[in-house]
């Protein structure tokens, strides 16, 4: 019998804010352990929760980002439950109203080639609601300590339909989410860091099957590709499970991501089981139109819509845009040298084949760069115009370009790298290495055109790299037609 996989996920995305979502305490990672807390972080008697708009107006946002249902009124809920990382003993969560309903997310499934783009499809949201984040448990040789700096940062709990049928989609489901994040300056989504973490609920079906499965929830899984090994582990165990003639449990799974596998944590709660209920401290939120329309006008060009737009005004191959896209700082560096040069293609290039290269490795950002888009633009411009080559560029300028921010046009005249055009030089040295390479000569002469690569290198070699390579290309061969 032949499995269906079916896969929903639920992501939560700490909401960049100054401040906790229901107290001015800050926010931080790497801090000394309970340093930001407070009486309301902390659940003292008589301590009283405060909104923070923020928070609010950011998930908003992400609920048009995502292209979900605003509702007009959003309203707060106690999820009760009983553990160290939750001073209070509840979580203020939403239930019934959450501040998003439904929505859809565009992934790109991986293309058949390296350089093709691969298949689109949309993922639907069943919601996405906020809450606080809980505290951090650690674990140290049997004992456990907690910190609660955590909790009370921010959380927008995102969660599909049960849609996704494999590991690769749910990978691609993650990335897309977060570039989405990323783009609307909602959240980092370092997921080592914490600000963007995933539970996965899997079950598997008989082909043909309507109904769903036994739904066995996965945690832990602390980076993408950790969500995309955890899955494959756990289809893997569920049907040869059944396949055995065993059943499957609800149940919550851990991810050992060192020893490659999912172990029994607890068996799954239901949602009566939190006894939910609306927080008596908090009043519902009105989201009105003109608070609406304040936030429409920040939504940013989504990613996949920047590439197609890559694609279609630019040319960019995929291996371009795959690299582009994902940093919102690179794409506007990439367009501004676009501006100056108006040669897209080779600036992208420069970008992703060199720029990158040296940024990783001086472990520096974009932002720290003393390459600017004026000098790309430039750099491009002198190997247009023909007074360099591609090669003095990477061999000769980028590198002293990028140690000293000076620009290219300056590091060339200062090392005397301007290729020369004059034809009377360059005829003599495409004479004297004519008259000194007799046997790559005559098997140009008998129709060996690619002989001729030899002599343009030892013709540039001769110049110093300063002769234009097209134009050793045309003396070369008017001085042999001229020798036959």
């Amino acid at each position: 019998m032949e499995y269906e996989v079916v896969i929903g996920l639920e992501v939560h995305v700490q909401v960049r804010t100054k401040s906790k979502i229901f107290t001015s305490v800050g926010v931080g990672f790497g801090c000394e352990p309970n340093t930001l807390t407070d009486p309301v972080v902390l659940g003292f008697p008589g301590a009283l929760p405060v909104i923070n708009k923020e928070a609010v107006e950011k998930s908003v946002k992400v609920g048009m980002l995502l292209q979900s249902v605003i509702p007009e009124v959003t309203k707060w809920d106690r999820k009760n439950y009983f553990y160290p990382d939750s001073p209070k003993n509840y979580q203020i969560s939403q239930f019934d109203q959450p501040i998003c309903e439904g929505g859809k997310v565009e992934i790109e499934l991986p293309g058949s080639a390296r350089n093709i783009m691969g298949e689109h499809k949309w993922i639907q949201l069943t919601r996405a609601h906020l809450e606080e984040d809980v505290g951090k448990l650690n674990h140290y040789d049997g004992d456990s300590l907690v910190d609660y700096n955590r909790a009370g940062t921010p959380l927008l709990e995102i969660v599909t339909d049960p849609v996704l049928h494999t590991p690769d989609e749910a990978s691609a489901y993650l990335n897309a989410l977060r570039n989405l994040m990323i783009y609307g300056d909602i959240s980092d989504c370092d997921m080592e860091k914490g600000q963007m973490r995933c539970d996965a609920n899997i079950s598997i079906r008989p082909v043909g099957q309507e109904e769903l499965g036994v739904k066995v929830e996965i945690k832990n899984m602390n980076s993408i590709s950790g969500v995309r090994n955890g899955l494959a582990y756990e289809i893997e165990r569920q049907i040869q499970t059944v396949k055995a003639g065993g059943a499957i449990h609800q149940e919550t799974r851990g991810w050992d991501a060192a020893k490659n596998v999912t172990y029994h944590m607890r068996f799954k709660e239901e949602s009566h089981d939190y006894r939910y209920f609306p927080d008596p401290d908090l009043m519902p939120v009105r989201i009105d139109d003109a608070w609406r329309e304040r936030v429409a006008k920040t939504i940013p060009e989504r990613p996949f819509d920047r590439q197609r737009r890559y694609y279609d005004d630019f040319g960019l191959p995929f291996t371009v845009t795959s690299v582009l896209i994902p940093d919102p700082e690179l794409c506007t560096f990439f367009e501004e040298a676009t501006k100056i040069c108006a040669k897209p293609q080779q600036a992208a290039n420069w970008l992703v084949n060199n720029l990158l290269g040296e940024l990783g490795n001086a472990g520096l950002a974009i932002s720290e760069s003393k390459v600017t888009p004026s000098h790309i633009a430039e750099l491009v411009e002198l190997i247009d115009e023909g007074s360099i080559s591609n090669n003095i560029a990477k061999e000769q300028v980028f590198g002293p370009m990028f140690e000293s921010g000076d620009m290219p046009a300056a590091i060339v005249e200062a090392k005397g790298l301007k290729q020369s055009n004059d034809t009377g030089e360059l005829e003599a040295f495409c004479q004297e290495v004519i008259d000194a390479n007799p046997g790559p000569v005559a098997e140009i002469q008998g129709g060996n055109e690619k002989a001729i690569n030899f002599l343009k290198g030892q013709v540039m070699k001769a110049s110093r790299g300063k002769a234009n390579p097209a134009l050793v290309d045309k003396v070369l061969k008017e001085l042999i037609d001229k020798k036959s």
